[in-house]
């Protein structure tokens, strides 16, 4: 295949898998060009008939209403991830505290954009979590957060700034709740930031599922094996990623 493999994946893989792909490209010779974004409007341009032949997704849903359409295989769950709390150096919160902190009408909680963005269906379960640890939470939750990022008309960050880091460094959130991963990178450029763990009754678990397009050429394949061997994996768990 002398063409580039076309792959798309959530942007949270953005740093892991452009590491894990050019590494791939050096061992076997195989050009693979990434897409990154919103795993919902990656799915969406997809289906619009992009010619994506790997699917990355930060979620199970959308590998699985592809595969259910027919065109594309049953997905396999390749890594996990879980939410954090990052926030600004002025809003004081533990683990224990948090939940006061998000429902404090002076904390302005922002959000990735649901269905858009699967991290956005995170904090979205979060918020259900929440109703049964404090009746009247997921109404004050629902109604307060700010989806500012991850939707298709969402403001992009300057070239080489993460979308997390430049939000939060803007000022447009106290509190922001994005996967793990993102936090730790946001806060390595923007040291000020804080990532405050979600204590574990409203943890919610990330599943990131992997599908490959039928009648794909063999290296797309390859590609997707070679996201679940080791030492793409121990890439994944550098970047602080879960075993699948």
């Amino acid at each position: 295949m002398k063409e580039p493999l076309q792959v798309y994946a959530a942007g949270s893989l953005r740093e892991v898998l452009t590491e894990i792909a050019r590494a791939h490209e050096a061992s076997t010779g195989q050009a693979v060009a990434l897409t990154f974004g919103a795993s919902g409007l990656l799915r969406e341009r997809i289906e619009k008939g992009e010619g994506a032949m790997v699917f990355a997704s930060a979620d199970t849903q959308h590998p699985q209403r592809l595969a259910s359409a027919g065109a594309w295989a049953p997905h396999t769950v390749f890594v996990r991830n879980s939410l954090c709390a990052l926030t600004q150096a002025s809003v004081n919160t533990t683990p224990d505290t948090l939940l006061a902190t998000l429902l404090d009408p002076a904390v302005r909680l922002g959000t990735s954009t649901p269905k858009a963005d699967p991290s956005g269906d995170y904090a979205w379960e979060l918020f259900r979590k929440a109703e049964g640890v404090r009746p009247g939470a997921y109404a004050a939750l629902n109604a307060k957060a700010l989806q500012l990022t991850g939707g298709p008309t969402s403001p992009k960050p300057p070239a080489g700034q993460g979308t997390y880091a430049w939000v939060m460094d803007q000022g447009q959130a106290d509190v922001f709740l994005t996967y793990c991963t993102n936090a730790v990178a946001s806060q390595k450029e923007v040291p000020r930031l804080r990532v405050v763990q979600v204590p574990p009754a409203l943890q919610v678990g990330a599943s990131y599922g992997l599908t490959v397009r039928r009648g794909a050429p063999e290296q797309a394949e390859a590609f997707a094996r070679a996201l679940l061997a080791p030492p793409a994996q121990a890439a994944f768990a550098r970047y602080g990623f879960g075993q699948p």
